[in-house]
């Protein structure tokens, strides 16, 4: 007979089929799920009076986009992507902080005298953001308190300790250095931030 070819193994897988797929696995842990979401849909949801920022400074977060009913927080894992579609829609002010955003959406927002800025979260960061009150409360913050501002509703990051912002993962570190998509880390972003009076990012 012709006798056993030598990759057999007694009936069993392969060994090249049992070895893992290294160049299609090794950056899936840096994979990120995005929920897609229109400049034109915020622009609806504004109009209708359904949409309104939590923070004090105006700007429009995740959170903000979950509790309009826009999309569940289950569904937001890694981010937001903010597309352009129905830009020509676009008339109201916005201040916007997402995980990305097309070069059109940011054009449009811009236009109507907004702002965006492209912020990285990790899991644990949008969990922070979507739910703070799953994370401790600092002394006196709660309203009613000694020291809790007399009533008013503090943000959530002045109420809660909530955990430090992971810095971007060495692939996705040029994009959140780059003006043209106005990522946090650019210098030129920060300084612009600072004059509209939004918080800053730690």
């Amino acid at each position: 007979g012709r006798g056993a070819p030598p990759t057999f193994g007694g009936g069993q897988p392969r060994l090249f089929k049992r070895l893992p797929k290294i160049d299609k696995m090794k950056n899936a842990r840096f994979r990120l799920d995005l929920v897609p979401l229109n400049v034109g849909k915020v622009q609806d949801y504004l109009t209708m009076g359904r949409l309104r920022p939590s923070r004090s400074d105006g700007t429009l977060t995740a959170v903000d986009f979950v509790n309009a009913g826009m999309f569940p927080a289950s569904s937001v894992k890694s981010g937001i992507k903010l597309l352009g579609e129905g830009r020509e829609h676009v008339k109201d002010r916005m201040l916007i902080e997402v995980s990305f955003a097309s070069a059109s959406a940011i054009e449009a927002v811009e236009r109507a005298g907004g702002y965006v800025t492209t912020v990285h979260y990790n899991r644990l960061a949008m969990r922070a953001n979507l739910k703070p009150g799953k994370f401790p409360e600092r002394p006196g913050s709660a309203p009613g308190e000694e020291g809790g501002g007399d009533g008013v509703a503090l943000d959530a990051e002045d109420r809660y300790f909530l955990p430090m912002r992971a810095r971007p993962p060495p692939k996705y570190m040029p994009y959140y250095t780059d003006y043209s998509k106005r990522g946090y880390l650019n210098p030129r972003v920060q300084l612009e931030r600072r004059k509209l009076g939004l918080k800053e990012i730690h």
